[in-house]
């Protein structure tokens, strides 16, 4: 099996990528259902706060056929639909599911939440499998939308023993895999479909005991976990930080970047039951440095908060009422679906959590900012997905109101923002239009596994160069800014323009636009195209490590781009392990890495990355 994966390294991701027109499945599809599956609207354990009808509560008393059954109910609900507004939560109270005998597959699809309510991952064990897997045709490439997170799984093949042989998780962006102890083999790599591609992940605060392969993924990133017998493979950019068994330093020949510690991170807030029964949510603490999980000494460190402390939304509520919630000092828990925005969330108080359940979705409505943050210190929002509206919006969520508007510096490095799995779409449901997907004002704030998207498909007529527009996916005004695994595509100016100062990332993943029509509407002054990633020539220090950058221009392949990376020369200001890649024989071309520097990527090199390996001071090596 090992030789047969190793030999699909490489290829390239734009067979699934450029699809073109999604079907979506409406409400109307669920009429083909039968009346098992019609019951997936009723919540089967329902906790003493009303999570809405799209949140599933199993416990390992009820009966292994009726978990089965509402599990592939959901899946068969959600495999496909991409573009819908289907969106579902899984929870499993604490205990043992599935046997040897009687494994429970647990298969994921799109918008969906897959989630233990232990306080650790060991509160709960699935015998089985939660399994993400791509489609013949495009392998994973577009396997978004989903996650799994705080459980034990033990991996028991079904009878379609090739996706569960091992746990797969074989994904792409935005489809994060947290706090999860596998122990048997994990693949990244959907080796069962044809082609088997596949193009980015994000792995935190888990442990693969087995071990992991990397396959075809493209690109990768893993963050303090425990990889137990280690991770084979790897194509453009595979990135570790605080990671236990991981691979050793050796960017380009094989592309790993390794960090012995991640130098800050927060983990996700989750929901979980106490040892009384009580639903809680957890506030993990920050760290500095640090290696290993969060949970391999006892419990993670942090806070816990009552249910009670949340303001529970659902689809529909007004935004006043919201507002007025958080006003008098409620944090904020957001139950799946899509939630129509006209006017902005404001979250005004310092430590204040928003937690989404089910990918809930934001949609600007009226040019409206979906959400924003005051100057304050250690908010943390973590499980949302904000949709650009059919109007303008100026940002989709804003932190902070900026230095160049007289903001204050209340930030603080012990008590940082956060934000864990937030992800950003301008157009695919729907035309969508935003200037800039995130704005960042506020100091000390962790990104931490963020996808923004500007769709490059989705429905008919919802994708083009005048379409769903957007200028930038990430701008970065605050100082002390750490990004922790961020993927930026498709963006029609600088897809990340970082203004503020000592800002690092590690691990940065892009594809510039697909469609620009011309070379006159993509360029700048005496530049072809824009950067992927713009440090502004006034900062003067900054850090990062293990980027990539893309290009497939599929309206017109003579494109070129100048470069992918653009930095200031200043001793400063240091990039580490640099990676651009032309993902066709026709597909334009990137003329350089960075500031002038680094050899070209094009057709006649598809597929193969052209790195620079260090980068300061206007020296490349």
């Amino acid at each position: 099996m090992s030789s047969s994966i190793n030999s699909s390294a490489g290829r390239t991701r734009t067979a699934g990528r450029a699809l073109g027109i999604v079907a979506v499945v409406g409400a109307a599809a669920l009429g083909v259902l039968g009346p098992a599956q019609l019951a997936v609207a009723a919540p089967l354990t329902p906790p003493p706060t009303d999570l809405g009808p799209n949140v599933l509560v199993f416990s390992p008393d009820m009966p292994q056929a009726d978990i089965q059954a509402k599990v592939d109910a959901v899946h068969d609900r959600q495999v496909d639909d991409e573009m819908g507004t289907g969106r579902y939560a899984l929870l499993f109270r604490p205990g043992v599911y599935g046997s040897a005998s009687d494994p429970l597959d647990v298969r994921v699809g799109y918008n969906t939440e897959v989630d233990g309510l232990g306080q650790d991952p060991s509160g709960v064990t699935i015998n089985g499998g939660v399994t993400a897997t791509g489609r013949n045709g495009s392998g994973s490439l577009d396997t978004f939308w989903r996650s799994v997170s705080n459980l034990t799984i033990k991996v028991v093949p079904t009878a379609d023993s090739c996706h569960t042989g091992n746990e797969m998780w074989a994904v792409s962006q935005a489809a994060p895999m947290r706090r999860v102890d596998v122990k048997d083999y994990t693949t990244f790599m959907p080796y069962c479909e044809s082609p088997n591609y596949a193009s980015g992940g994000f792995v935190a605060d888990s442990r693969l005991e087995g071990g992991a392969l990397n396959g075809s993924q493209q690109q990768f990133y893993v963050r303090n976990t425990d990889l137990g017998a280690g991770w084979s493979n790897g194509v453009w950019n595979q990135v570790f930080s605080g990671d236990l068994n991981a691979p050793a330093q050796s960017f380009p020949v094989p592309p790993y970047t390794t960090l012995t510690a991640t130098p800050v991170s927060r983990e996700k807030p989750y929901l979980y039951v106490d040892a009384a029964g009580a639903y809680r949510v957890f506030v993990p603490s920050a760290r500095t440095n640090s290696v290993g999980t969060s949970w391999a000494d006892g419990h993670t460190a942090g806070t816990s908060l009552p249910l009670s402390s949340f303001f529970v939304a659902h689809p529909g509520d007004p935004i006043a009422r919201i507002n007025s919630a958080l006003a008098q000092g409620k944090n904020l828990l957001m139950t799946p679906g899509v939630y129509d925005v006209a006017q902005s969330i404001a979250i005004k108080r310092a430590d204040t959590v928003v937690l989404g359940l089910g990918l809930a979705t934001l949609t600007a409505q009226n040019g409206a900012v979906p959400m924003t943050v005051a100057d304050v210190r250690g908010v943390d929002i973590a499980g949302l997905t904000f949709d650009a509206g059919t109007v303008d919006s100026p940002t989709l969520l804003r932190i902070g109101s900026g230095h160049d508007k007289g903001g204050p510096h209340v930030a603080s490095a012990a008590d940082p923002t956060a934000l864990q799995d937030v992800f950003f779409r301008i157009g695919g449901p729907h035309v969508g239009k935003a200037t800039t997907s995130l704005e960042v004002n506020s100091d000390h704030t962790i990104l931490d596994d963020v996808w923004a998207w500007r769709a490059d498909h989705g429905v008919a007529g919802s994708v083009g160069w005048t379409v769903n527009t957007a200028d930038t996916g990430v701008v970065v005004n605050g100082d002390d800014v750490t990004a922790t695994g961020l993927f930026v595509e498709h963006y029609q100016k600088y897809n990340v323009v970082w203004n503020g100062e000592r800002g690092r990332t590690v691990f940065f993943q892009n594809e510039l636009p697909y469609d620009a029509p011309d070379q006159a509407a993509w360029r700048h002054g005496k530049v072809d195209g824009w950067a992927a990633y713009k440090v502004a020539d006034s900062v003067r220090t900054h850090e990062a490590w293990g980027l990539g950058s893309y290009i497939y221009t599929n309206v017109d392949p003579s494109l070129h781009a100048t470069q992918s990376f653009e930095v200031p020369d200043r001793p400063g200001v240091v990039m580490h392990d640099l990676t651009t890649v032309a993902l066709n024989t026709n597909a334009g071309t990137i003329d350089h890495v960075i500031n002038g520097e680094g050899t070209a990527a094009t057709g006649a090199v598809s597929g193969q990355p052209q790195t620079v390996t260090t980068y300061t001071n206007g020296v490349a090596q």
